[in-house]
């Protein structure tokens, strides 16, 4: 049965974890007040997701290997974003290898929509439509519709996107439901049929092996600094390779990025620890901060409040609701 959510969120760590398919982590790159929000509607077979956000961050995802997703931008006027190492412009739609992980990197606002089907779903719809089967990807591509059928994707997400914010009891329907999922089922087929196809480069996926194997290194070994030599070990790849990868697929070198997901470690650490037994210091030494003074302006500059204040309030409320319908979505539902 058809089930809807509209979210708003204050904490990026709340909002990477009500996305849905994938396992996703975020890090802020600029300063200034989060917010997002995100729109969730499961049809019977297809899943669709809208997401805004206010700040630039840069983001690591893996990707459920029971769904087969896309993800484009939902405002034709807004700027681009880097993806998987890729320019991915406004016209573009990415299409996800199975299982695929990847980064995805803003440079300010970004508006943006999700839709996915299971692999088989994928392929015995698209036969249906098209009279051709789509198989998932080998490897994450970039798709090019032409501008009237991505037009048109975009405009059926958004009527759904804003159903589902507005009048959350009628998208329940079943009829209604099966309506909508029809329409934006025959317009992602259509997009992905007759768009013109853009591989990854074999540099482009070279690099990418080499920012994944970083990021299993960095999921191992959670709550510990590195140093450049071990990362280069662990990854297999020599300081300037690696240098080059990550500021291909991160739009940063290992030594920044390193240190902007210890930043964000910290904060989560602060904003979830009993106050009356941490310390600022002890938890900022942790995770290898060792010049006081110097984190505690860094922290300040880019969360917008000192670290002795997150430590004084709470983990925070959780995540404003709005529209939610009977059949929205449980927490346990939550890749």
């Amino acid at each position: 049965m058809p089930g809807s959510i509209h979210s708003v969120f204050s904490d990026p760590f709340c909002f990477q974890s009500a996305i849905r398919a994938a396992d996703v982590d975020f890090s802020i790159r600029a300063a200034g007040t989060y917010r997002a929000e995100l729109t969730r509607v499961d049809f019977s077979q297809l899943w669709m997701q809208r997401g805004s956000e206010s700040l630039a961050r840069v983001a690591h995802a893996a990707n459920s290997p029971n769904r087969a997703p896309i993800f484009f931008l939902t405002d034709a006027d807004q700027r681009g974003m880097h993806h998987s190492g890729m320019e991915l412009s406004t016209d573009d739609i990415a299409v996800y290898a199975r299982s695929a992980t990847h980064h995805h990197r803003t440079s300010g606002p970004v508006r943006w929509g999700a839709m996915s089907l299971a692999p088989d779903d994928l392929a015995t719809i698209s036969r249906a439509v098209a009279g051709r089967e789509l198989a998932v990807p080998t490897t994450t591509r970039r798709v090019r519709p032409k501008p009237a059928d991505l037009s048109r994707l975009r405009s059926l997400h958004e009527a759904a996107g804003n159903m589902a914010q507005a009048t959350p009891d009628v998208l329940a329907n079943d009829e209604v439901a099966r309506a909508i999922e029809n329409a934006l089922l025959h317009a992602m087929i259509t997009c992905l049929i007759d768009g013109d196809q853009i591989e990854m480069t074999s540099g482009c996926r070279g690099h990418l092996a080499i920012v994944s194997r970083l990021e299993e290194f960095l999921v191992g070994n959670p709550d510990r600094p590195f140093y450049l030599a071990e990362v280069c070990a662990a990854t297999g790849a020599t300081e300037r390779t690696l240098r080059v990868s990550c500021n291909e697929h991160l739009g940063m070198g290992p030594v920044r990025y390193l240190w902007l997901r210890r930043m964000h470690m910290v904060r989560r650490a602060l904003l979830n620890a009993d106050p009356e037994t941490a310390s600022v210091t002890e938890t900022a030494m942790s995770y290898g901060f060792w010049e006081l003074g110097r984190f505690s302006v860094a922290y300040r500059r880019l969360f917008g409040e000192m670290p002795s204040a997150s430590l004084r309030r709470a983990a925070g409320p959780s995540p404003k609701k709005a529209g939610r319908n009977p059949l929205s979505l449980p927490d346990s539902e939550i890749a």
